[in-house]
């Protein structure tokens, strides 16, 4: 059987971070990537890019610039409490929308550029032997990241199951002709009815939105529900095919095992519980996978401190956030609050869509409104 030092499940941005993040430690590495796709691929997402995410790639050395290339950077951000709380300010760095078809591409391909091996094939047997990690009986890794998405392989591999219903969302989404009233503006938009639920329009520069809608599984949803919600905030979009995905969120994220498998991205259910985000997460797990991958027998450990050390309390504030969130007041009250001043609109913005946490500030801020 062939050896890799490290094998890394999934192309995406995680396992593109994974994978160069590996070669960065170790140039010597031997290191490949498992894809079941050729690329360019569709991915099923909003296509936001936070700017922290492209941080996180350029200190890997990819040329962030030729990722976004052709794509603005869109400045405006609007959001809508389940009350109607309407607030829309410019975002303290501009975020991005490239979709995931070509974002995904110009990645992956800078990062093979770079060393890294890319072979299209299906993992089905994950093996677990001392010393190693045996893929469908043919090749070995010393360490094997899974970065292959809600659905992971790697993760049933390793015996750890599926989120549970209240910390899953599942979304729709499609493009379109950008709604009226939202060109050139990112928009995150909620409502009471079902909440927690939200829609989102994110322009492509061209006349054209990401749009979608999603909510949590727990509250029973299909289909048409989805469809439905999709027209109660955003009336009249009308894409020409929807696609839909689930969202493993980070509140029910499981705990990293020590060993020679880890877990990047949305197989690990980093999903932010707020926004829906993943792109920054993906690419920052999988940076943090990548370095650990080369101690070995090691890697699940320092991993694991890794994530913590740079994300634990940025997921320990989202997910109380997210809890505290279920009372329709205190959202409106929050977003009455950012609507009232910049920085509070900037901690949000960083808490729902990068490493931000629930500060001195926004809270008191928030509590005000709310009283």
């Amino acid at each position: 059987m062939e050896h890799w030092d490290v094998v890394v499940v999934g192309g995406g941005p995680a396992g593109a971070a994974s994978a160069a993040a590996a070669r960065r430690a170790d140039p010597a590495a031997r290191v490949l990537v498992l894809d079941r796709s050729d690329f360019p691929r569709d991915k099923v997402c909003g296509d936001g890019i936070a700017p922290e995410a492209l941080d996180v790639l350029a200190g890997l050395g990819v040329d962030t610039a030729a990722l976004v290339d052709g794509y603005p950077p869109v400045p405006r951000l609007r959001l809508r409490s389940p009350g109607g709380t309407t607030v829309e300010r410019a975002m303290h760095r501009p975020a991005l929308v490239v979709p995931r078809q070509v974002f995904d591409a110009r990645l992956l391909t800078a990062v093979v550029a770079g060393g890294v091996a890319l072979r299209r094939h299906t993992v089905r047997r994950i093996e677990v032997q001392a010393g190693r990690v045996v893929v469908d009986g043919a090749l070995t890794a010393g360490v094997l990241i899974g970065a292959d998405g809600a659905e992971s392989v790697v993760r049933r591999a390793i015996g750890l199951a599926p989120n549970r219903a209240r910390h899953t969302a599942i979304a729709i989404r499609g493009y379109a002709p950008e709604p009226a009233g939202l060109a050139g503006v990112q928009a995150i938009l909620t409502t009471e009815q079902r909440w927690p639920a939200y829609a989102w329009s994110f322009p492509l520069g061209d006349g054209r939105a990401n749009v979608g809608y999603g909510e949590l599984v727990s509250g029973g949803v299909n289909r048409a529900g989805l469809l439905a919600g999709l027209e109660r905030l955003l009336p009249g979009v009308a894409p020409a095919e929807l696609r839909a995905h689930r969202l493993p969120l980070s509140t029910g994220r499981p705990r990293q095992p020590d060993g020679r498998v880890l877990l990047v991205g949305d197989a690990a259910s980093l999903i932010n519980p707020l926004t829906g985000e993943g792109i920054f997460y993906a690419v920052l797990s999988g940076a943090l996978a990548g370095a650990a991958a080369v101690r070995g027998g090691d890697a699940g450990a320092a991993y694991r401190a890794a994530l913590d050390a740079r994300l634990g309390r940025h997921l320990r504030h989202s997910a109380a956030a997210s809890g505290v969130s279920r009372w329709t007041r205190v959202m409106d009250a929050a977003f009455r609050a950012a609507a009232g001043d910049q920085r509070v609109f900037d901690d949000v913005v960083a808490l729902g869509l990068a490493d931000g946490r629930l500060t001195a500030r926004t809270l008191a801020a928030a509590v005000r409104r709310l009283r």
